[in-house]
């Protein structure tokens, strides 16, 4: 019997499921639901949404340890359990039918997701679904069958994950030979930019399907490194991938 419950991010009383635009990747501008699950196998230092795994007691390093007043999460306080009813409601009572599986890592839920999406497939046949994930995961063959798109991230040393947690040749393989996946690395300098490459040589990753986004988390930062990693995309004829909400409202939740 299907999984009947999503572990999601908590936002203020309630799910983090909010109507926005999609800000990365090959759909940047789309008008978007999303839905941010808790959970996630890897433990990115830069990572904005250390929300959904950054828990009281877990070793992992953040950047933000250096920050004045910033300490690990309340498991309890930051992850609430919704039947998937529940969470088809929510979503179906907002005026948008493409919507973002996003984390966290969602193909740890794999079959509630796909008991959400058959859900509301059968409300109405217009609902399209991405799935951001940082490819290390197989998904079902009837998770996939519902999916039309996998945004797909693949950490890099930057990540601070060691490559034999971050790098799964199995699961590279499974959405390198999907015609839905498209592949965006979290670039930060010119070594993450060769990093990227070898992976992406090691994999047999399709060259049209790659897109390269600057790391940060202000318009700042992003702005110092956006410029020459667009010239390195036009050199060698990657897609660019800029950080939309990032721009519009800044680091905040639920936008």
């Amino acid at each position: 019997m299907p999984d009947t419950v999503l572990k999601l991010a908590r936002l203020n009383s309630g799910p983090e499921i909010f109507h926005s635009l999609q800000g990365e990747g090959v759909t940047t501008g789309l008008p978007s639901v999303f839905i941010r699950a808790s959970l996630c196998n890897l433990h990115c230092r830069w990572c904005d949404t250390d929300y959904t795994w950054n828990w009281q007691g877990t070793p992992w390093e953040h950047d933000n340890d250096t920050t004045p007043g910033y300490q690990k999460f309340k498991k309890e306080t930051h992850l609430v359990e919704l039947d998937v009813a529940e969470v088809a409601r929510i979503v179906s009572s907002l005026p948008c039918y493409n919507v973002i599986l996003t984390g966290g890592e969602p193909l740890l839920q794999d079959e509630a997701w796909c008991s959400l999406m058959t859900q509301l497939k059968a409300r109405n046949n217009q609902y399209r679904f991405e799935v951001e994930t940082n490819g290390t995961i197989v998904p079902s063959k009837t998770f996939d069958s519902l999916v039309d798109q996998y945004n797909i991230s693949p950490k890099l040393a930057n990540s601070g994950n060691i490559s034999e947690i971050r790098c799964r040749s199995k699961a590279l393989a499974y959405f390198s030979g999907s015609e839905k996946s498209w592949f965006k690395f979290v670039i930060a300098d010119e070594h993450d930019l060769l990093e990227a490459e070898e992976l992406l040589t090691d994999h047999n990753l399709a060259h049209n399907k790659i897109l390269l986004m600057p790391e940060g988390r202000d318009a700042e930062t992003l702005q110092k490194r956006r410029l020459w990693l667009a010239d390195a995309c036009r050199e060698k004829n990657y897609r660019f991938s800029d950080r939309l909400h990032i721009h519009l409202w800044g680091a905040k939740r639920g936008v």
